[in-house]
């Protein structure tokens, strides 16, 4: 039986050959430079927006695609707890990442990146006196009105909304009027798609274009609520891929972009 033979395998292609089974080491080479590096991180819904530009920036720098799976805090805390596959764990608050590093997850306890702030957000057409503050939104709510906040054992900011409640002296809110939201972003969502009258959220997402043209937004006095002091972490296994990414987040060009998106810088 005769065996064809490609007329194309010319004698440099058997040397091509005969060096790749010689020198074995030349494909992961290969492959390296074909397959940029990719790191994955766990991110507070609040910092959707932030982090898409912070992203974009890196990658149009590095190369390196940072992909950023978005949730409440203690949401993400608890899938990380339960082998959720990321290097970097960006919190909206500090005690999540404590409760990471109290189990042994992390490298350190992490480093504060940012400050959160409060926005007080009603309906684009809605007639409630967004400007006379947050008193006087919760009071002129008619009794079948909604008002969302974030779910406070989920995500910091639910608890900062909570805060702000009172001290403004018009909460806690009555069960039956409170949407809680899975997320800071859902809970947004609720107000600018008018399944909630009003609601408080992060301002980096109130001020975001793809948000603001849907709701009047005013920023909350940071005196009703305990800093919302963000902090970051590398988890344990996080490679130098990520490590870089941490220290960007960190630098001065990363934190102008912060501030720019409505964040304190951090204290």
């Amino acid at each position: 039986m005769r065996v064809a033979v490609d007329a194309d395998f010319q004698p440099q292609r058997r040397c091509w050959l005969k060096a790749a089974l010689v020198a074995p080491w030349v494909a992961p080479w290969l492959v390296q430079a074909q397959s940029p590096a990719r790191i994955k991180v766990a991110a507070a819904s609040n910092l959707k927006f932030v982090l898409a530009d912070l992203v974009n920036q890196y990658r149009q720098q590095t190369g390196v695609q940072v992909d950023v799976n978005l949730g409440a805090s203690g949401n993400l805390a608890r899938q990380i707890l339960q082998g959720l596959p990321v290097e970097q764990f960006i919190s909206a608050d500090e005690v999540w990442v404590a409760e990471l590093a109290k189990a042994g997850r992390t490298v350190d306890t992490g480093q504060r990146y940012a400050t959160g702030r409060l926005a007080l957000v009603v309906p684009k057409n809605s007639a409630l006196p967004l400007a006379q503050g947050l008193a006087a939104v919760v009071r002129a709510l008619k009794p079948s009105d909604k008002f969302a906040i974030a779910n406070p054992a989920l995500a910091p900011y639910g608890v900062a909304a909570v805060e702000a409640l009172q001290h403004a002296g018009v909460g806690p809110l009555p069960a039956a009027r409170q949407v809680l939201g899975d997320s800071i972003g859902q809970a947004t969502q609720f107000v600018a798609t008018g399944a909630a009258q009003a609601g408080i959220t992060a301002l980096a997402l109130a001020q975001a274009p793809e948000i603001a043209r849907s709701l009047q937004v005013l920023p909350l006095p940071a005196e009703l609520h305990a800093p919302l002091h963000q902090r970051m972490v590398l988890l344990k296994g996080a490679g130098a891929a990520a490590a870089d990414w941490h220290r960007f987040l960190l630098s001065p060009t990363a934190q102008a972009v912060f501030v720019r998106h409505g964040y304190a810088l951090p204290q």
